[in-house]
This record gives C-alpha cells, structure tokens and sequence, in this order.
C-alpha cells in the first residue's frame, strides 16, 4: 500500500445482550396491543397514535438482534461510517440501521469468484456471511506448483501451504476488495519472489 492510502484500524465495540432486550421486547408487544386495543374501544385517539408508533418501533428494533458463532466478528457500519467490531459469540443487539453487508447480486458475484480460486479451501458460499460478518477461523490455502526460475536461471517447481486468518477485521473488509481473493494472490506472488532469491 502506498503512503498516501488510508489504512483503517479495527476498534472492537460491545452491544447490547440480545437475550435481556428480546425478553423487553416480548413483555412490550402485548402491552402495545393492549394499548392498541383499549384505544380503540374507548376511541382514544393519542393512545391509538402512540401504539402505532411503538409498533413501527418494535418492528424496526427486530432487525437489530444479530448472532455470532465462535471465531467470527461482524463489522458495524452505520451510514457509510465503520463504528467498530463485535468479536464476542452469542446472540446480541446493535443499532437495526447498521449496514448488513453486500448487496445479494455482489454476494453472488463474489461467490462466482470465490469458485474460481484453485486451491482454496474455506471459500464462503455463494451467500457470504452476510451480515458484514468475517470468519476469524484459520484457514489452509494449498497453493498449485508454480514452474519459477531460481537465481541462477535453472527452473525449478514450488509450492506453498499457507495457513491463514483475519487479524484485523476494518482492514479485511475496507482496505482490499476482496480479502479472500487477496490472500493466494499475494501469497503466490511471495513465493516467486522467494524462489528468485
């Protein structure tokens, strides 16, 4: 990367516990609709508004419970603007207008493009993960056999397994286009250099 590019750092962030706020949620929605209902019997008009209201609140609320599995991390993004990393498993709440992730036609793209990676096992499927969730996992990246030429000039054959993971979750995600598609990449480009020296 050149001087001049912006590198983003990860900030990992707590959120909300899913479990106590889907227990709120579920003790508030009947009280809504007992709001709702009484407000219509007795045609109370600010009881009637202020029920609809909560209601769109409560819908819109859903969307923020989100679940992490061990090793995985999701990135926030609210608007445009990255607000951190959740790297904790379970099951959590955050903000229900923080980005999901890509698009499903870029997803797809991306899952075509994955498929053509010769020699990399733990490709995501054609989905993602959704959810501008990244896997933390280790990877294995078996490398085919390059033909190189080594200092000398006599041409030898080389391959490399590297074992990989997401260190920095903000750099996977807004530094290289496609992390999983950077990593054989570089690595190939690597060992042709180490085969020269």
């Amino acid at each position: 990367m050149s001087a001049n590019q912006a590198v983003n750092q990860e900030r990992v962030v707590k959120v909300w516990n899913g479990g106590s706020l889907l227990a709120l949620w579920i003790v508030l929605l009947p009280a809504d609709a007992g709001l709702l209902v009484f407000s219509a019997l007795n045609q109370v008009v600010w009881g009637a508004v202020c029920g609809v209201l909560v209601l769109i609140a409560l819908m819109v609320s859903l969307k923020g419970f989100f679940t992490l599995q061990p090793n995985e991390g999701r990135v926030l993004v609210l608007f445009g603007s990255y607000k951190g990393t959740v790297r904790a498993s379970g099951f959590h709440w955050g903000n229900p207008f923080y980005t999901n992730g890509q698009s499903q036609m870029a997803a797809q793209l991306a899952g075509l493009s994955a498929k053509k990676l010769s020699g990399f096992s733990g490709a995501t499927d054609a989905r993602g993960l959704g959810r501008n969730k990244i896997s933390l996992r280790a990877r294995t990246l078996n490398g085919d056999t390059l033909k190189v030429n080594d200092k000398r000039g006599n041409p030898i054959e080389i391959a490399a397994v590297v074992v990989w993971r997401v260190q920095d979750t903000a750099q996977a995600m807004f530094d290289v286009d496609d992390y999983e598609n950077y990593v054989p990449t570089q690595s190939e480009s690597a060992l042709r250099h180490l085969a020269s020296l």
